[in-house]
């Protein structure tokens, strides 16, 4: 495809095959921002030892990428306003691209978690302007479609993480997972300026909010880094945590007052005056979190007490993302013909009822028995994702399109973190507490002991074997309470989609503030 071609009829909107080919740019760009949240994570160790650090100082690498991407994301509405949203999109691509090779060259921990910042900042308003410049682009009538190529990305991007940098890292070097996105930033940098800045809107040049950005900055930084480092520290066993719980509260409350009471507030609050984009992030929000916690606990059992491999665990946790790319074209289908909370509510429900299905695992459980459930959730994502972005982003004003998508990513983003820090340190204090408990209930009758000794194991094999025994035992039952827990939250996240009023219009295309 040649420059001239993509810029003939400048002024003319997209069609056919270029409508999608920009499509696909947006949806490469939404995916790569979403998996750097998770493609370093099987990496620390390598990274660690690499650069002489420890595990626990290797863990900053995920936690700086996270703290600088949740604090740009819902900045996203002013920098389009001000900025116009394609120049900002172009603009973020490239400096991700360049920021994520500056990773990749790093030789120390210090400079490769300034340039994990710098990339977090980057990629952070990349989610809700591939979200926004799509809807933008597309006709009313392919808006479904759109929004499911862009749900996809975002649900598949994180269970692909882990596969894509547990491979990179074990094939070739762990600055790969790094390198891989420049070529793809920077050619959808390129290509994305020449084929949608026909569709740039007029800019708004608003007075900038310094304190209420200051305020921002503090109150999510101090409550990412209190999420990222509590299980670490303890929680509140620790001063570091208390204290970094009172400055995300404080900086929260004191946000929340200027910002409502701001002219020009660099984040509009005020889109929540719609029940049906506050009904619908409050939905995201509950069964993300669901979803999210349920992803992140699988492989860790799978991996540390199933024993897995990294890529088997992988691939058996990619089955979710398999089904729900096979079914994605069909739910985007029904979210043009039916209410979009029936299929949300049954989405989320397929979903709930599944985890509850998965709390009869057990410790000899082959793959394929572990894989189907993920399969049967895979079915379900669509229509919980879909239909709901489809209706958060039909229920605001057309100006307030790109403003929305940024509190909704950022939302959805923070419930994230907040399931990953719940669910691991509840899962292990559960495991803990159900050890302590098998120990003076199992084997009261000596009859396994006697059994072990007889084959002529030593007494303190003898032990150690009875004390895996347990520890696998404890480690599935803590595992089972986690997945009941979880379908509960489901089943809870599914009845709260009908508190939404029944959508009066789709999503329009120029709902961004497009031509």
């Amino acid at each position: 495809m040649s420059s001239a071609s993509l810029v003939n009829d400048r002024d003319a909107p997209l069609s056919g095959g270029m409508l999608w080919f920009a499509a696909l740019i947006l949806a490469s760009a939404n995916f790569i921002a979403v998996l750097d949240m998770t493609i370093a994570n099987v990496s620390v160790p390598n990274i660690a030892g690499s650069l002489g650090a420890s595990t626990s100082q290797g863990t900053w690498v995920i936690t700086s990428y996270a703290v600088a991407e949740a604090i740009t994301v819902p900045l996203t509405g002013w920098l389009a306003a001000r900025f116009g949203a394609v120049r900002v999109f172009v603009t973020a691509m490239g400096l991700f691209g360049l920021f994520s090779a500056l990773c990749g060259l790093s030789t120390s921990l210090g400079m490769l978690v300034f340039a994990r910042i710098c990339q977090g900042l980057a990629g952070g308003p990349l989610m809700p302007l591939s979200q926004t410049l799509l809807l933008r682009i597309f006709p009313a009538e392919k808006a479904p479609a759109a929004i499911g190529l862009w749900s996809m990305t975002t649900l598949v991007a994180p269970v692909l993480g882990p596969i894509l940098g547990g491979y990179l890292c074990d094939e070739y070097s762990w600055p790969w997972i790094f390198y891989i996105n420049l070529p793809i930033a920077l050619g959808c940098a390129f290509i994305g300026w020449r084929l949608l800045q026909r569709y740039e809107a007029p800019l708004i040049r608003n007075p900038i909010d310094r304190i209420g950005l200051v305020l921002l900055v503090v109150w999510v930084g101090a409550l990412q880094l209190m999420l990222d480092e509590g299980k670490n520290l303890d929680w509140f066993a620790s001063g570091q945590i208390i204290g970094l719980a009172v400055v995300a509260l404080i900086g929260f409350v004191a946000f929340l007052i200027w910002e409502l009471h701001d002219p020009h507030p660099i984040v509009d609050l005020r889109v929540f005056r719609h029940r049906g984009f506050s009904v619908s992030v409050l939905t995201i929000s509950l069964a993300f979190a669901a979803f999210f916690a349920i992803n992140v606990l699988t492989p860790l059992w799978l991996q540390s007490f199933m024993g897995y491999t990294s890529s088997l665990a992988g691939q058996a946790t990619a089955w979710t993302g398999v089904f729900a790319v096979l079914v994605a074209p069909l739910a985007a289908g029904l979210s043009a013909k039916v209410d979009p909370r029936r299929l949300v509510f049954g989405g989320v429900v397929l979903m709930g009822l599944v985890t509850l299905w998965r709390t009869g695992a057990t410790t000899d459980m082959d793959y394929w028995s572990i894989s189907i459930p993920l399969m049967v959730m895979g079915l379900g994502l669509p229509f919980f994702f879909i239909p709901l972005t489809g209706l958060a982003m039909g229920s605001v004003d057309e100006s307030e399109m790109a403003n929305a998508a940024g509190l909704m990513n950022f939302l959805r983003t923070l419930s994230g973190a907040f399931a990953t820090s719940l669910v691991t340190t509840v899962w292990d204090d559960d495991i803990t507490r159900q050890h302590a408990e098998l120990v003076g209930v199992a084997d009261a009758d000596h009859s396994v002991q006697s059994f072990l000794e007889s084959t002529g194991m030593s007494p303190d094999a003898v032990l150690q074997n009875l004390d895996g025994l347990i520890t696998g035992q404890s480690v599935m039952l803590a595992t089972n309470q986690i997945f009941w827990l979880v379908g509960i939250a489901f089943l809870v996240a599914a009845s709260v989609i009908w508190l939404a009023p029944k959508p009066t219009r789709q999503v329009d295309p120029a709902a961004a503030g497009g031509h």
